[in-house]
């Protein structure tokens, strides 16, 4: 891919500007705040396009921040560039009201469509997120040393391990270590609270068997009296039948009846009386001792039946002692095995309650499914970052040595990354860390692993855009880097606000195209 023209119609401080490119080395120079971050914002948005983002941060993003400074509502572009030998022109509004493009060959006038990702196809398959993160090359903004080392380790290693610095694997497998401590400490959490209703149910359910104990003595007890007292009632009762049946059989008399001896004796009386008395004295006091005799009869009937009556209330009040003693009795045996099962019932329901306690619930199923996931993801995490690591990491090492021994003159002959994910040179048989170096050699080792990875990743060759790229450059790392990249063979576009690339390329009798902000 080759970028032929720029044509800002309405865009940050630019109107119907226009910028030619050519082949190679091109530069685009101006002083501070004469536009090349617009330009360079401007082919970044004519390339992926330009999202307004919502709420308050709408007020600071890339969209505002470029919103042309005259007739902010027609804000557009156009971008001519070369690709597998044909011409296309790709259009875009970004305004809020007309926002759209349109993608056109201009050799036979075919429209392409930019929604079903046919720009995508002439780019070879490159993101935003490879632009940025390959051919887009910007100065490091760290402040330190060891910062920009940390850095560009993070980097390197993401790059080498999965082919994309966005990816930080040491990122997501702390953050899935992390949920994974989240799960297990809800899983300990549920594991305490489970424990301490267990121990409740366990205690409440040994003091209901321990009163099931009390209630079954308790029980046995009284069915043993409540035996003993039914047998008491019942003989009673078969006693009573038999007494009523004497009773019956005895008649109506039974009970009044007069010791044969006062029989005796009375009729003895009499005639005594009649034998010991003259007439008419006899009869007289025959009469008299009749009379007594009467009495004395009636007397004894009627204390006999009263005697008898008061005998049967006393026995008829024993019954119905023993009745209700033996009635009182069942009761309390009712009563108790009505607590007995209740008892029996609610013991059941706690052993069930432990049971379950042992048992997974759907809420710990579904923690353990997601604690598997997480493990899964990360041993999957782990062996495609070991999978990948192995298939671009010779190559990765081989194309970033081969950048490294050009830009930096043969001192550094070799880069890789070992085992760890840590970055390692080469220079007279000695390895170097990253932390030994300069700022300016770490720059330049960010430089080769983007074009390394470039080369690696992208089947089309897309420019390179260098925005100050080489502020931390020495004169010599400049020459030697500005050789490589004309070496490349690529499209270059520089934007510099410094003329010390175009002195090197003109020092170096090196061609290349100017433009002027």
């Amino acid at each position: 891919m080759r970028i032929t023209e720029l044509v800002l119609k309405n865009f940050g401080r630019f109107t119907d500007k226009r910028i030619g490119l050519t082949d190679g080395i091109n530069i685009i120079y101006g002083e501070n705040e004469s536009g090349k971050s617009t330009l360079h914002t401007f082919l970044k948005g004519m390339l992926f396009g330009m999202e307004r983002k919502r709420g308050r941060a709408a007020a600071t993003d890339t969209f505002s921040t470029y919103e042309p400074w005259e007739n902010p509502n027609y804000y557009a572009g156009i971008l001519r560039f070369e690709c597998g030998g044909r011409h296309f022109r790709l259009e875009r509004n970004f305004d809020r009201y007309s926002k759209g493009g349109i993608l056109l060959c201009e050799d036979d006038g075919e429209e392409l469509s930019l929604e079903h990702g046919d720009l995508e196809i002439l780019l070879g398959g490159m993101t935003e997120s490879d632009y940025e993160n390959t051919v887009s090359i910007g100065q490091l903004r760290v402040q330190t040393g060891n910062t920009l080392a940390a850095e560009l380790k993070n980097y390197a290693a993401n790059y080498y391990a999965t082919g994309n610095s966005e990816i930080d694997l040491e990122g997501a497998l702390a953050i899935l270590k992390e949920r994974k401590k989240e799960l297990e400490k809800e899983e300990r959490e549920q594991s305490r609270k489970i424990d301490e209703k267990r121990e409740k149910a366990e205690l409440e359910a040994s003091y209901v068997w321990r009163d099931l104990h009390q209630l079954e003595q308790e029980k046995q007890q009284l069915k043993a009296d409540c035996e003993e007292k039914r047998r008491a009632w019942e003989a009673w009762e078969k006693e009573d039948r038999k007494r009523r049946k004497q009773e019956e059989a005895a008649g109506y008399f039974d009970g009044w009846r007069i010791h044969p001896l006062e029989t005796f004796s009375m009729l003895a009386a009499f005639i005594v009386i009649f034998v010991l008395f003259p007439r008419p004295w006899n009869c007289l006091v025959a009469i008299v001792v009749a009379l007594a005799e009467g009495m004395y009869v009636w007397n004894h009937l009627k204390d006999g039946k009263q005697k008898k009556k008061a005998k049967m209330r006393e026995e008829k009040e024993q019954g119905n002692t023993l009745k209700a003693a033996y009635e009182m009795q069942k009761g309390r045996l009712a009563k108790v095995q009505e607590s007995y099962h209740e008892k029996e019932v609610l013991y059941e329901n706690l052993k069930e309650r432990v049971d379950e306690f042992d048992e997974m619930n759907s809420e710990d199923l579904e923690r353990m499914k997601r604690r598997q996931g997480l493990e899964l993801a990360m041993e999957r995490l782990t062996e495609l970052a070991s999978g990948m690591q192995s298939r671009t990491g010779d190559r990765m090492n081989a194309e970033v040595s081969k950048v490294m021994e050009v830009i930096t003159g043969g001192k550094y002959n070799r880069l890789w990354v070992d085992e760890n994910l840590q970055v390692q040179l080469m220079s007279e048989g000695r390895r170097i860390s990253m932390d030994q170096v300069s700022r300016g050699t770490l720059e330049q080792i960010y430089f080769a692993i983007r074009m390394a990875a470039t080369k690696i990743l992208h089947e089309e060759e897309c420019p390179v855009i260098l925005d100050d790229a080489f502020g931390y450059y020495d004169d010599r790392r400049l020459i030697q880097t500005l050789r490589w990249l004309k070496g490349s063979k690529r499209q270059v576009i520089i934007f510099s606000c410094q003329k010390r690339e175009m002195e090197m390329l003109e020092k170096m009798g090196c061609a290349y195209h100017k433009v002027m902000l």
